[in-house]
């Protein structure tokens, strides 16, 4: 197995990270959570509108970020309880986050898999029961906090179907970006309540998200990523045939909306300005997620996700990162051709993306003084090394034998 190891290394001042957010949300730091299970709905009763709340035991903070993992299922099927949501969701309320999993209304399947319009619709409406639950944890702050939550700080996203809710949540802004045809989705919004905020109640409170978190999720149509969208995390594998790494109908399905992964995501997203980091797992099909914690492609995406989520935290100071001198950005990779380990050497913090020589991007990261990260499986070939630095880029060809 060949492999790459990304290594930033510096002789610099370095401010420890720890003390920014007094040591919380990048380690689990309690050992045991609870989970209070609620009806976030005050429209409708019953397991659709169901959700699970995971706090920290012990915890004396009472201003903490909340993040959404949503389950999977092809809108179709899926529950709160699947393992995914359960693992995502006890590690990060270890880390001190306020961790929920939501149910939301699906579809019958074979309507679902026989029309288009079913599936619009049914996406639409899983996403106004979600910015439901959200708006339920900004209701709960008003009336008393039980949660003890900072109302400014919600992530959403999930595994498959639950990372597309997730996406199209935060990145549909009007009913207008919404397509006409072939089918006329803008008329769909009438049938759940005449707006995006849909028909499932808690009115009055606001929806909105701080981040977005894609575990092989994809968007329908990459143009809805503009430049005032929320930062986005996406974890795809290449080899994707339920939702497609690059953009494809879903299920392999051509009588499914297409939707675009990762490869496609992160172009868009860059272009536009958004804040976004990919993990790239070459070779991996759809269902690295489904274990939880049982499976290593999971447990990486976790480590992953926590640092992009924690670089949006009101506590983290970015002016910590920054390095004390002025010198300008240098970047090395050796040795170069390699068979086997690539250093890759900076002087700075350095967002370094590798893509292969196709264009499809292969690992994208933040690389931070004195860290390594390995990347296995790739096959022999040229690749091209970007590392970005503020203004600073530098791009050099890496050989794989």
């Amino acid at each position: 197995m060949k492999k790459i190891l990304l290594f930033l290394a510096a002789s610099i001042f370095v401010v420890n990270l720890q003390a920014q957010c007094n040591g919380r949300y990048e380690t689990e730091i309690f050992s045991t959570v609870s989970k209070t299970t609620v009806n976030y709905s005050d429209v409708y009763t019953g397991v659709d509108h169901e959700m699970d709340i995971y706090t920290p035991d012990g915890d004396t903070e009472v201003n903490r970020p909340v993040v959404f993992f949503i389950h999977g299922g092809s809108f179709y099927t899926g529950d709160k309880g699947s393992a995914d949501c359960v693992d995502f969701c006890e590690t990060f309320a270890k880390r001190g986050y306020v961790a929920v999993s939501a149910n939301y209304r699906l579809a019958d399947l074979f309507q679902f898999l026989g029309s288009q319009e079913v599936q619009f619709k049914t996406v639409l409406r899983a996403i106004a029961d979600v910015k439901s639950a959200i708006r339920y944890m900004r209701k709960d702050f008003e009336n008393g906090d039980t949660y003890g939550i900072d109302t400014s700080t919600i992530f959403v996203g999930g595994y498959s179907a639950g990372a597309v809710l997730g996406i199209h949540l935060a990145y549909i802004d009007e009913i207008s970006e919404l397509p006409t045809s072939p089918v006329d989705v803008q008329a769909i919004v009438d049938s759940i309540g005449g707006t995006l905020e849909g028909d499932a109640g808690n009115d009055g409170f606001s929806s909105k998200v701080s981040g977005v978190v894609s575990f092989a999720g994809g968007i329908n149509d990459v143009n809805l990523i503009d430049a005032n969208d929320e930062p986005l995390v996406a974890i795809h594998g290449t080899d994707d045939g339920t939702v497609s790494f690059d953009c494809s109908p879903a299920l392999g399905n051509p009588a499914i909306l297409t939707l675009c992964g990762a490869n496609a995501m992160y172009p868009a997203a860059k272009a536009a300005g958004v804040m976004v980091d990919t993990l790239v797992f070459q070779g991996e099909g759809h269902g690295w997620p489904a274990a939880g914690k049982a499976g290593p492609e999971f447990n990486k995406a976790v480590e992953f996700t926590s640092e992009f989520l924690y670089r949006l935290l009101p506590c983290y100071d970015g002016a910590a990162l920054a390095i004390e001198t002025e010198a300008p950005l240098k970047f090395q990779i050796f040795p170069n051709p390699s068979d086997d380990v690539v250093s890759l050497v900076s002087n700075q913090n350095t967002q370094v993306s590798i893509f292969s020589m196709q264009g499809s991007l292969v690992s994208s990261t933040l690389l931070k003084p004195n860290q390594a990260l390995e990347i296995g499986n790739l096959k022999s070939g040229l690749y091209l090394v970007k590392a970005e630095n503020g203004n600073n880029l530098i791009t050099q060809k890496l050989i794989v034998q």
